[in-house]
């Protein structure tokens, strides 16, 4: 069964490229190679910890780019809420938290227009990691649990792997949306550190709205082609 998004998203900023860099440095340098073939970026923490994150958004906005925050929020519940409360403020579009029931809600409570995404499982992690946390259940019903109770408490939408979309579509629906990062548009190389991955097609015929990709656009020889050839299969799939 295909669940093709059909939420008003523009084709085009259905791709999300992650800004995984040093340093602001390289970040404006790769937005700028990459030029009108993308429209959205997250930004994470290792920028973050490079300093002048902020400035950086402000850049991303004077490009007329879309941001997404990607800091994996998770502290006591008031804390979470209150920096979410300081990022709203900021012209950003998207961003991630962590943890609990509690945690979700403050969060969602002082969103704003921001929208929050819930990580559900990461996707460097396998059946044996979660072994390894203590988890003892398969990895598509943690997923689903966790957005379940995600989307109740007022979240926008979950961090997901495609491999879990379609399960989260056919438990939940259409009305939040599905992130789906750990996309490889080719084989995995052995050093590739994500292990539950898609295709960019099998990403949204899996359900997904947006799609998140780093290292297959960063590292490429020409990574603005790379970006152009993605842009064509996601535009492949919702002209169909």
């Amino acid at each position: 069964m295909s669940w093709i998004s059909d939420k008003p998203i523009p084709v085009n900023e259905r791709l999300i490229v992650a800004l995984d860099v040093p340093n602001i440095a390289s970040a404006k340098a790769l937005v700028t190679t990459l030029g009108d073939s993308v429209v959205f970026y997250k930004i994470g923490l290792e920028l973050f910890m490079s300093g002048n994150y902020f400035e950086l958004i402000d850049w991303l906005n004077e490009q007329n780019k879309r941001i997404f925050v990607d800091l994996k929020f998770f502290d006591v519940p008031a804390t979470v809420g209150r920096a979410v409360k300081q990022l709203s403020d900021k012209k950003v579009d998207f961003v991630t938290i962590h943890g609990n029931n509690a945690i979700m809600q403050a969060a969602a409570e002082q969103k704003g227009s921001l929208k929050v995404l819930a990580v559900t499982v990461l996707t460097s992690l396998d059946r044996g990691d979660l072994d390894d946390l203590g988890f003892d259940c398969d990895v598509e019903k943690l997923v689903t649990s966790r957005a379940k109770r995600a989307i109740e408490l007022g979240c926008d939408g979950v961090i997901s792997s495609g491999l879990e979309a379609p399960g989260l579509r056919d438990s939940l629906g259409q009305n939040f949306l599905v992130v789906s990062p750990g996309i490889r548009p080719v084989d995995n190389r052995p050093e590739d550190d994500q292990k539950r991955v898609v295709s960019v097609e099998q990403a949204f015929y899996n359900g997904a709205d947006h799609i998140v990709v780093g290292r297959p656009i960063r590292d490429a020889k020409d990574p603005r082609q790379a970006a152009i050839d993605i842009q064509k299969s996601i535009s492949s799939v919702f002209e169909n």
